[in-house]
């Protein structure tokens, strides 16, 4: 059994410059990335096999990482939210280890015909998935993303390069420790997985600045980090995350349904991109409102109201009066901005003003509300009749994900092993020219 295949800290392997370093390590991902994108399927599940074992079997030391960071993020004041995406606890791991066992257990994109042809000329065409390449992931105190980016990228062909953040150090080297063991097990490249958090913050402007070495760079965590990325990056950027995501309960929604579907919206885990941040209510469904309310208030939500919402709260009920401001924030926490409105029509144009594109959801009766809300809001996931909380790509049935891209080209909403693909055409002749 391989063990501690990665114990030289970055500086020491590549040199000091970030730059440089960073360089050398993209041109050794790219040589794995050459081996791994040939690789059967068969050997690369072993490999997400033998990575989900380990990290299992090394549960312990996984968690003792996790928390030397979680002790350092509390004395550095970090936010619950940010608290929250850091911990690993016994069901955490096991539920990263499982994601890889799901993700071995899915077809393999690499290879697949998304469409071909034989020419009147004879000439023979067909359009292949191949492996994006070089993959870089720049994300925060967010330890379950290094396994799962990981996970993908070895079943989808490419190489990571992994910029985890101070705030998870501890956990991300005992992670990517494990996983890198695993893949040479699998024998498979090592340098399939690595990391660049040796470097720091310099590290990850050089990750951002490496065009030509890393062929696309994936963003994951709050607006700031996003935009950061999405505006001094010249290596190709797929834009993730920001979730300022509205629950829409329309006059004929059932009361009971309306309040199971916002509750777990909004409370189900806070600190998620996927999570309700602001609900529009029909002024025409008072009772339903009202038992939505009453439920937001016993679950221990801060409620941000406009006028004609705060005269629906029960008495006593913890409530903010709502400002121009609570209407684009993403809380990432237990706050929600709660509005009244006169009909979809209404609340498709608040979605409009201030969706991020990601999630929006209708709680309905109605049919052809139904359908106008889906035709009409313009956003990575749609949901009628259920929580925003399934934008995801396990509960989607794609298994672990890399992130939710919330833009429109390439990919869109949970990206999964496909979106971390691209293609290329194949054609094949008999001495063919062209005349």
């Amino acid at each position: 059994m391989a063990e501690n295949t990665s114990v030289l800290t970055a500086q020491e392997t590549f040199g000091e410059d970030p730059v440089t370093g960073i360089g050398l390590m993209a041109d050794d991902a790219r040589v794995a990335a050459r081996t791994l994108a040939r690789a059967p399927r068969a050997r690369k599940d072993r490999a997400l096999h033998l990575m989900a074992d380990r990290i299992e079997a090394r549960r312990d030391s996984i968690l003792e990482a996790n928390a030397r960071d979680l002790e350092r993020g509390r004395q550095e004041g970090i936010s619950t939210a940010l608290l929250d995406r850091l911990k690993l606890d016994a069901a955490r791991i096991t539920g990263l280890a499982d994601s890889l066992r799901e993700l071995a257990a899915l077809p393999d994109p690499v290879g697949t015909v998304v469409r071909g042809q034989t020419l009147a000329n004879g000439l023979r065409m067909r359009q292949v998935r191949v492996p994006l390449g070089v993959v870089g992931v720049i994300y925060e105190a967010r330890p379950n993303v290094t396994v799962d980016v990981a996970g993908i990228a070895v079943k989808s062909g490419n190489a990571v390069l992994l910029r985890g953040g101070s705030a998870a150090q501890d956990s991300n080297r005992a992670l990517v420790g494990v996983l890198r063991d695993a893949l040479a097990d699998a024998r498979l490249p090592v340098d399939c997985v690595q990391t660049v958090d040796d470097y720091g913050r310099d590290g990850a402007n050089a990750l951002m600045g490496a065009r030509g070495k890393v062929d696309v760079l994936i963003p994951r965590g709050g607006r700031g980090l996003i935009q950061s990325v999405v505006t001094n990056a010249t290596v190709p950027v797929i834009e993730t995350g920001e979730g300022n995501v509205h629950v829409f309960v329309d006059e004929s929604a059932p009361t009971d349904m309306a309040v199971k579907v916002v509750v777990n919206s909004k409370t189900h885990r806070t600190s998620t991109c996927n999570t309700a941040e602001t609900l529009l209510l029909h002024s025409g469904a008072e009772e339903a409102a009202r038992e939505v309310l009453a439920a937001l208030d016993k679950a221990g939500v801060t409620l941000h109201v406009d006028d004609r919402a705060a005269a629906l709260l029960p008495p006593g009920s913890d409530h903010l009066k709502a400002t121009d401001e609570d209407w684009a924030t993403e809380y990432l926490d237990m706050d929600l901005a709660v509005k009244v409105v006169d009909g979809l029509g209404e609340a498709l144009e608040h979605i409009r003003a201030y969706s991020t594109g990601h999630t929006e959801a209708i709680v309905t009766n109605d049919l052809a509300n139904a359908e106008r809300f889906t035709a009409e809001v313009d956003s990575a996931a749609v949901l009628v009749n259920a929580s925003t909380r399934f934008t995801d790509g396990g509960q989607l049935g794609l298994g672990a994900e890399i992130g939710i891209s919330t833009q429109k080209m390439h990919a869109r909403g949970p990206m999964g092993l496909e979106e971390l693909t691209t293609t290329k055409w194949v054609v094949q002749g008999d001495g063919h020219v062209r005349t």
